[in-house]
């Protein structure tokens, strides 16, 4: 007879039980996003104003799952029960470029570094408290400029995608449907840098405030977190359709937050306008700090800003500064000519509608656009770009990959061929 023998009372038994299938549940989580995503329901479009919170599987909803009592937490339902295949459809509905490892430690980093940070894991619904919206001390300040890009330290940008994109974080959203085309990387949340000045738009616009109202630059708009340069001297008047048209066209910090200081209640509650805007467009992933995207604070997903784009680009005035190629601003005697920001905007292949470009050290290079591509409307985001050429260069291979699959089943256009493939092309060519 065997000496070591054990006997299981019935307690224990459905105990361990229990515990061996709690031991499964995480490996079952990390199966791969089902094959039909939307940014928001097809009833309300891309803008997403209220889109369930549920269908993106955002950091934070996770950790609210997995914090609540198991009584209250709601039934699994599978994405794609809940949104039948549409017929016909031409692209794949989801290309998964990231592995769902990659995806799911990137996700684990994230949470992390937001729990060591009050103002980004505090729930969107609740007021923020006035230190929040304060300019940071000094200390934060210098560490903010010493930060590394942190889509490099959660190894986002080392992922191993077909189309070799140099940003860590990628999105492409059909615009009428809201189905997203192609994800990488796109619920982490990150910094975004002067994208954020999308939203400071948003607010100046919806606010009716007037255009024709003359501002003065002063020295609180000076940047004082990271010494970033200016061509407003302070002591500059222009009028707030004028600060309106610098902030987006050509990424004008000075102009920007002028925009938010001479809104009633001040910067603190320009910003706090920003945040409920946010919660209003159920962009749940986002919080901002300040009006211009300086700060390291201004955070959120591609999938949140796919949704501020759609609502930017629903705004005529703003869809139509951000793309303005240049503009001459007059200031006393002379006469400075600003260029827009994005190199793309001047480049003949694309028919961009909005867009907006950001830098910060902590965010990298940033994108996001509306644009048409073969007469379909799309939205793409770029967040983690190692340089404005690398980000347009990511833009390109992402428009040369939409009319590829466009014309799957026939010749490609011209414009879906790089100009290294012709050049191999014409080789291959009998002489």
């Amino acid at each position: 007879m065997n000496r070591y023998q054990f006997v299981l009372r019935p307690g224990w038994s459905a105990a361990l039980l229990l515990g061996c299938t709690g031991l499964l549940l995480p490996v079952h989580a990390q199966t791969p996003f089902p094959a039909k995503q939307r940014v928001a329901a097809p009833e309300v479009r891309i803008e997403g104003a209220r889109a369930a919170p549920a269908q993106v599987n955002s950091p934070r909803a996770e950790r609210d799952r997995a914090t609540a009592p198991q009584a209250s937490r709601p039934s699994a339902t599978p994405a794609s029960a809940a949104r039948p295949e549409s017929a016909g459809q031409r692209f794949a509905a989801k290309e998964q470029i990231a592995t769902d490892a990659q995806i799911e430690r990137a996700r684990h980093a994230a949470a992390q570094s937001q729990r060591v940070s009050v103002v980004v894991a505090r729930a969107p619904t609740q007021p923020l408290p006035a230190t929040a919206l304060a300019a940071p001390a000094a200390p934060a300040a210098a560490s903010e400029r010493a930060s590394p890009m942190q889509a490099e330290r959660l190894g986002l940008r080392v992922a191993d995608d077909p189309l070799e994109l140099d940003s860590g974080v990628a999105l492409l959203v059909d615009a009428n449907t809201g189905e997203i085309l192609l994800g990488k990387n796109d619920t982490v949340v990150l910094p975004i840098a002067s994208i954020t000045k999308l939203m400071t738009a948003i607010i100046v616009v919806d606010a009716r405030q007037d255009l024709n109202e003359v501002l003065t630059i002063s020295q609180a708009d000076v940047d004082r977190l990271r010494g970033s340069g200016s061509r407003l001297p302070v002591g500059a008047e222009l009028t707030r359709g004028q600060a309106l048209h610098l902030a987006l066209m050509s990424s004008e910090n000075r102009a920007a937050h002028a925009l938010a200081r001479h809104f009633p209640g001040g910067v603190q509650q320009f910003v706090r306008q920003m945040n409920r805007k946010a919660v209003e467009l159920g962009m749940h992933d986002t919080h901002f700090a300040d009006p211009t995207g300086l700060s390291g604070g201004n955070r959120s997903s591609a999938r949140d800003l796919a949704m501020l784009t759609a609502a930017s680009s629903h705004r005529t005035l703003v869809r139509e500064l951000s793309v303005s190629p240049q503009y001459q601003l007059a200031l006393g005697p002379r006469t400075i000519t600003y260029r827009n920001s994005n190199m793309l905007v001047r480049n003949g292949d694309w028919e961009i509608n909005l867009q907006k470009t950001g830098f910060i050290r902590e965010a990298g290079r940033t994108l996001v656009m509306q644009a048409d591509v073969s007469g379909r409307s799309l939205i793409l985001v770029l967040l983690g770009a190692s340089g404005s050429q690398a980000r347009a260069t990511d833009a390109e291979r992402l428009r040369r990959w939409v009319l590829r699959s466009l014309f799957s089943s026939g010749p490609l256009p011209a414009d879906a061929v790089s100009a290294s493939e012709r050049e191999r092309s014409g080789l291959r060519q009998p002489s």
